[in-house]
């Protein structure tokens, strides 16, 4: 049978895309290049919005269970404590979730086999997209041979990397930026529990954020690009510049990598729609990209629901693609501040901005607004 919709890759986004159409009622075909899940947990974080809308499809509650609760961050400079802000404002959900990406995939995969266990298809690259009057053709590398699926409609949500909207926007112009980091994880020895902590540091900052299993994340600001990160060498960087020391041997996860951005004019192509990162690509310093996505996905869903059973839904399109845009370039301003608050600078001048900083988060209107914009409410 022709699936309703195929979407392109079975990552947080893809996976929950794919678990709101079936729980619609509708046939899906998740295509994933990969042959199993990645153990490899890059995105942590969970932002109250995005819990919303995973709570409504009834994925949060192992989500929350399985993660740590932040609902403070706290900033340090040259050791002394510089200010601090409660996550607080949503009503639902009082905190930012921290939970490995690894972990997050495990949830929404068995989401989705629990609805139809035939869903997903890995080991399928997908090379194009070819569009007729009546549906599109996806065509993917299986196991060494070429497959077409042939659908109504198709969804890219393959990533900053996408190959479908290399295909319909090849010339999207990219954003580059001064910002390159290294981070890692390691044994949670910092006695900060469940906060979430920034070292406002002259020579830049260095974030620290708590996982399961008392474990916590390091990301640390670099003045070039490190192309063969050591859990040593980052563990020197800490040390360095905050005090704290690293269980080395501890180490978990390790990664370096730079920052980069692009923006799609257009998410809706024809019968092809790109989705998350495919869509618009953005620092991942805060935390926002994968809850971006799925929030996509959320306003997406009922749109594609009220299409496949035969409704114009030309101007619903219209409305989703302005209103994503927009939030997308919201979360793309928040990104940069973000990575400019945390670039080096004189130590005099670092302490006056520290000032400064602290005085205005002592206003419950400007802390409110800051809380606001980090939780992407």
């Amino acid at each position: 049978m022709m699936p309703d919709v195929v979407i392109v890759g079975a990552g947080p986004v893809g996976l929950f895309m794919g678990v709101l159409l079936l729980q619609r009622g509708h046939q899906v075909r998740i295509l994933e290049r990969r042959s199993s899940r990645s153990n490899r947990s890059r995105a942590i974080g969970i932002h109250p919005p995005a819990l919303s809308q995973l709570a409504h499809a009834g994925v949060a509650g192992q989500l929350v269970s399985e993660g740590v609760r932040i609902s403070r961050g706290v900033a340090y400079s040259q050791r002394r404590r510089v200010a601090g802000l409660a996550f607080d404002g949503d009503a639902g959900f009082p905190f930012i979730l921290s939970v490995p990406q690894a972990v997050t995939e495990e949830v929404l995969e068995l989401a989705v086999r629990n609805l139809d266990p035939g869903a997903i298809v890995r080991g399928a690259e997908v090379q194009g997209v070819t569009q007729n009057p009546g549906g599109v053709g996806t065509i993917a590398n299986c196991h060494g041979g070429v497959r077409e699926f042939d659908s109504r409609l198709v969804i890219a949500a393959d990533g900053a990397h996408s190959a479908i909207r290399r295909h319909y926007l090849p010339d999207l112009p990219e954003r580059t930026y001064p910002d390159c980091y290294i981070m890692g994880d390691f044994p949670d020895g910092t006695g900060h529990g469940s906060d979430a902590v920034l070292y406002l540091e002259p020579a830049g900052i260095v974030e620290s954020f708590p996982l399961p299993g008392d474990v916590r994340r390091w990301v640390v600001r670099l003045g070039a690009p490190e192309r063969k990160p050591t859990a040593d060498g980052l563990a020197h960087l800490v040390v360095a510049r905050t005090g704290e020391p690293l269980d080395v041997g501890g180490n978990s996860m390790l990664s370096a990598f730079e920052v980069r951005s692009r923006m799609a004019h257009r998410m809706v192509h024809g019968r092809v729609v790109l989705l998350g990162d495919a869509a618009h690509e953005i620092s991942p310093i805060g935390g926002q990209g994968m809850n971006l996505g799925w929030l996509d996905a959320a306003a997406l869903a009922p749109i594609i629901d009220a299409s496949l059973r035969g409704a114009g839904v030309g101007a619903d399109l219209e409305g989703f693609e302005k209103s994503r845009r927009k939030a997308a370039l919201r979360a793309s301003r928040q990104a940069g501040l973000n990575m400019a608050l945390g670039r080096p600078l004189p130590p005099p001048a670092m302490a006056a901005r520290n000032a400064v900083f602290a005085t205005a988060l002592a206003v419950p209107a400007i802390s409110g607004f800051v809380e606001r914009r980090f939780t992407m409410r």
